[in-house]
């Protein structure tokens, strides 16, 4: 009977619906036309609030990182120096008259934080959580006509996460129009898959929806195939419901199934439609993936039956080049890059994405560990766990799981990160089973004894990790490994963080590859550092915590039960600057592949290497070295996925070397005597060869090279990626260029950022027309609301060695690419000055390069077509730029320097002086952070102070994790900033986030300069 209903309700359909009113949903994008202002203000909510002097903005927005910058920034060196503060939002909207009679919806996909709405000035709500998407009915409050939205968003509390955080709306918004007595619940539809066999798998779906219609009523379920083919089709009547929600449940047979996986990431889509017989009220499109997935104690993950090691990087949302405000064009570039380097899963660390994201994993065919929260509890001052989580987390896990529980790419849900709490995360995993049984729960080293997978994050470097018993738990390394590099930086030695050899922290070989460090240029002369943490990291696969990425590779790979590992990071990050980078100038964290404007670094060729089948080849590093001293050997590696590697210098062979699955093997390697010339790598399989790449000495740079970047994304997308190199007179790349690079743009188009990846350029990205280029190049991220018209981009740079050290030769060289229509013949005047004035068109106008001398400021203005486009300037040889020293300047830093500054870390009662803490004979506190990325246990503790009070000491209360530990007892040294002696204790620091303060308790305290932390060998 329940067939021939189908059928008979089916052939109903065929024709008796050609006057079916149709009124399903509407959806209105309501990202464009904002107004913003970034002030408290009072009456901005009223709906006749005058606010036509505030800044048009469209959405995502990001007003922090659109600011920039500054040494005190509200978010601190972990922050990256961003601000916070209040921001209002506001923006008009039509609404129709038949909109009255509907249930109409207003949803935020992500507002940072403490948004507060209202519509037409009736206050709607708060929402306290950053990183979650949510909605308010507003059927009652709108009018026919013209309505008005309110936004206030209160960043005052700061810092409020342990990274960069965006602040704004960054993430889309949109109204939801729908029937008002019959609809389909958000997040109402749940669908779950089985694979029978290789011709069936069953969709199992449940539809939460309201109804309070009398007449008869059914649910269609329409199933779509990825080439828009109906496949089935299923109408059922509905029963009477009382309930609140109705739920209704069907299955659906798929014949033949196409499975979604990592390769072939196949989407179905489900129509989901309530109607009566003659009225359609409301329909759903619902994507998902049939795909199976286990997770097992022994042989790690499987997905559709085949055991997959999990290639996996954690990223923060704001990893890249454009803060929190990703569009969906720049979102599946930098997603695309992750997949050219062999990447197959990404952890949402340490909270959940916008949708988009996850729509664009489940095309990508990329696997998703989705993490909810950082903290269950306090870890950043103001963060989340301190304002919010008791009251609003359950609200919050709810919406993240409805939202998400249909993507394929999720395959296993995260609660937290290195926090603590065994009740609440046991509460936590019991409450995500409920709503979502299907997926296993871990976290990130939290409460990892109620977790259904065993997931560590840095403890899972150790080497004592591979030898201690582990729990009978299917076991990831959710943070792992952590290594540094900074793009075109290379050193010979290896280098520890903070020179940490402790036996604790079980750290793996890793050899020097010289006796003696053959490179010798840093960022800065190590006088202008603040602390010995300020420096770059070298590109060899050589700086690390305890592991290199090889070793932990080859660990992974070949242990069954090491399902995969999520690497800190895939892009670098703005923030966490301080603790492992020294601070200020230094803003961002470089532990990615690729750097934050989405350069790839050798490590992203290295993962290539191992994770890809495409047969490449790549060299480290650049052949340009002018202060080498000749025939001094440089260790010369190519990563490639070929069976060998043949290296060539200036046609020389200087002989094959094979590819070996040791990590040590895992590059092909030569010891190389420095002389000028071509490196060139040939790769090989079975003899034949696949592959060729090369490195050419540069001379210093004198044209610039422009290039779209249409790989992964095209104009037409919205959005256009331009990369400006630095090059000499040759065309070949100078690896060391640092010129300023100039833009202009002519047509509809604006700069969303503009990027170079230097961890110490502290300059805005935003509303700013020129960037310096590091080692070599910069880009430009470029809005285009209109792909029609014609568009190009004009650029410029005043060229030369910086240093003057290979050339006093500087040319100046403007280029035009056109990214929309027909190319132009512009006629380009440019004029220039050399004595710090500003030129004119009386000024020498440029023929050719011109030689300076030292502390010369080269000026000059650009004309295409007889209009100024912009000016610029350059100085030479005046003390900026890269610094060019001796090894025993930039090498040789001892581990005690290796410290946290006080002026970096949180104050109160006390001020900042010129490289200390000053507490002015008054009472106050100081609190470090420091993030344990390994097992609790005993540390040494070394403050640096300063001290001139003859009459006392001024000790001062040891508090971590908010316990008093001890009295650090500080004498007099004799001066409040020349004569600096240490204070030594031991005390225990926990796994994970811990907050180490030093509080003054009657007698104020000295000035204070650093923090010290150094693990103690095991007892």
């Amino acid at each position: 009977m329940r067939f021939l209903s189908r059928f008979q309700w089916v052939f109903f359909t065929l024709f008796a619906f050609s006057g079916v009113v149709n009124a399903e949903r509407v959806t209105v994008d309501l990202n464009p036309e904002w107004k913003f202002s970034l002030s408290d203000i009072k009456n901005a909510a009223n709906s006749d609030f005058d606010d036509k002097q505030w800044q048009d903005v469209s959405v995502p927005h990001d007003w922090a990182f659109n600011k920039g910058i500054r040494e005190g920034g509200d978010q601190g060196a972990n922050g990256g120096y961003f601000d916070g503060g209040v921001g209002w939002y506001r923006r008009s909207f039509e609404v129709d008259e038949s909109w009255l009679n509907k249930r109409v919806l207003l949803n935020f996909d992500g507002v940072y934080m403490n948004s507060e709405v209202w519509v037409n000035g009736h206050y709607l709500g708060k929402k306290a959580y950053g990183y979650i998407s949510f909605r308010y009915d507003i059927s009652q409050f709108i009018k026919a006509g013209e309505n008005n939205i309110s936004v206030r968003v209160d960043n005052l509390k700061e810092p409020s996460a342990r990274w960069y955080h965006p602040a704004g709306i960054y993430a889309p918004v949109s109204l939801i129009v729908k029937d008002a007595q019959a609809s389909i619940n958000t997040n109402g539809v749940f669908v779950t898959t089985q694979t029978k066999n290789a011709n069936l798998a069953v969709a199992k779906v449940k539809v939460e929806y309201s109804n309070s219609h009398s007449e008869a009523m059914y649910v269609e379920s329409e199933l779509i195939d990825q080439a828009g083919n109906s496949t089935v089709y299923d109408s059922q009547a509905l029963t009477a419901c009382s309930s609140k929600p109705c739920v209704f449940n069907t299955e659906l047979s798929i014949a033949k199934p196409s499975l979604w996986d990592v390769e072939t990431p196949h989407l179905y889509t489900l129509k989901t439609t309530l109607r009566s017989a003659n009225h359609v009220f409301d329909s759903v499109e619902t994507h998902f993936g049939i795909r199976d997935i286990k997770w097992d104690v022994e042989t790690g993950f499987w997905i559709n039956g085949e055991n997959t090691k999990l290639k996996g990087v954690s990223e923060h949302w704001e990893g890249g080049p454009v803060g929190g405000a990703w569009t969906k064009p720049l979102l599946r570039w930098k997603l695309a890059l992750f997949k050219e380097m062999g990447v197959n899963a990404i952890r949402t660390a340490h909270n959940p994405y916008p949708p988009i994201f996850y729509e664009l994993c489940d095309e990508l065919g990329i696997l998703v560990m989705d993490e909810i929260f950082d903290g269950w509890h306090k870890k950043a001052p103001f963060d989340y766990g301190q304002q919010a989580f008791d009251t609003d987390w359950q609200e919050d896990v709810s919406e993240w799981l409805t939202r998400n529980r249909n993507h394929p790419s999720i395959i296993l849900y995260s609660v937290g990160n290195e926090t603590r709490g065994e009740e609440i995360g046991e509460e936590l995993v019991n409450y995500v089973h409920a709503i979502d049984p299907t997926r296993p729960v871990t976290s990130g080293h939290s409460a990892s004894a109620k977790m259904d997978v065993f997931g560590v994050n840095g403890g899972s470097e150790k080497t004592q990790f591979f030898t201690n018993q582990q729990p009978n738990k299917p076991f990831v390394a959710t943070e792992a490994p952590h290594t540094w590099q900074t793009r075109g930086y290379y050193r010979s030695k290896t280098w520890l963080r903070d020179g940490n050899h402790s036996e604790r922290q079980g750290i793996f070989d890793l050899p020097d590859l010289t006796d003696k460090e053959i490179f010798t240029y840093e960022w800065a002369a190590p006088d202008k550092w603040k602390n010995h943490k300020q420096h770059f990291n070298s590109s060899y696969d050589n700086a690390t915590v305890r592991i290199s990425a090889r070793k932990n590779w080859e660990l992974m790979r070949d242990l069954p039960w090491f399902s995969g590992h999520f690497r800190w990071t895939g892009f670098d990050y703005y923030g966490e600057a301080g603790y492992v980078h020294g601070g200020w100038p230094f803003r961002l964290f470089m532990g990615g592949a690729l750097d934050v404007a989405g350069f790839e670094k050798d490590l992203f060729y290295f993962y290539k290497s191992q994770w890809t089948e495409e047969p490449f080849v790549h060299l480290l590093p650049h052949w340009t070295h002018p202060r080498m001293q000749a025939n001094t050997e440089i260790p010369v590696w190519a990563y490639s996925n070929c069976e060998e590697v043949e290296l060539f210098l200036n046609g020389q062979s200087l002989g094959r070397d094979n590819l070996g699955t040791k990590w040590d093997e895992m590059q092909a390697e030569w010891m190389v005597p420095w002389q000028e010339g071509t490196l060139v790598a040939h790769c090989y399989i079975d003899g034949k060869r696949m592959a060729t790449t090369q490195q050419v000495t540069a001379k210093s740079p004198s044209q610039l090279n422009l290039q779209l970047e249409d790989e992964f994304l095209t104009v037409d997308d919205g959005a256009a990626i331009i990369t400006v190199s630095l090059e000499d007179k040759n065309g070949i790349y100078y690896p060391y260029g640092e010129n300023r690079v100039y833009f202009h743009i002519e047509g509809s188009a604006s700069i969303r950022s503009l990027e170079n990846g230097d961890p110490v350029d502290t300059s805005k990205n935003v509303g700013i027309n020129h960037r310096k280029a590091f080692m070599g190049a910069t880009r430009a991220f470029l809005d285009v609301p209109d792909t029609k018209q014609n568009l190009s981009v004009i650029s410029g740079a005043i060229l030369g060695d910086k240093s003057l050290f290979s050339s006093n030769e500087i040319h100046i060289d403007v280029k035009t690419l056109t990214l929309v229509g027909t190319p132009k013949n512009n006629n380009i005047d440019i004029y220039y000055t050399t004595d710090g004035s500003q030129p004119s068109k009386l000024s020498k106008k440029y023929q050719g390069p011109f030689k300076v001398t030292p502390k010369t400021e080269v000026n000059a203005t650009v004309y295409v077509n007889d209009n100024l486009v912009f000016t610029m300037r350059e100085s030479f040889a005046d003390g900026s730029g890269l610094y060019w020293g001796n090894a025993d300047q930039t090498v040789n830093r001892p581990a005690a320097l290796g410290a946290m500054p006080a002026r970096d870390a949180q104050l109160k009662g006390a001020i900042k002086g010129k490289n200390f803490v000053d507490f002015k004979g008054k009472e106050g506190s100081i609190t470090w952070y420091q993030e344990n990325d390994g097992e609790h246990g005993l540390n040494q503790l070394e403050f640096t102070y300063a001290l001139n009070d003859k009459n006392k000491r001024r000790d001062m209360d040891l508090i971590v994790n908010g316990k008093k530990i001890a009295t650090v007892k500080f004498e007099n040294t004799g001066s409040w900033n020349k004569k600096w002696k240490k204070a030594k204790l031991i005390a225990p620091l926990g796994a994970g986030a811990n907050y180490i303060e030093l509080r003054t308790s009657g007698s104020s305290g000295p000035n204070i300069k650093s923090l010290s932390i150094t693990p103690k060998a095991d007892e």
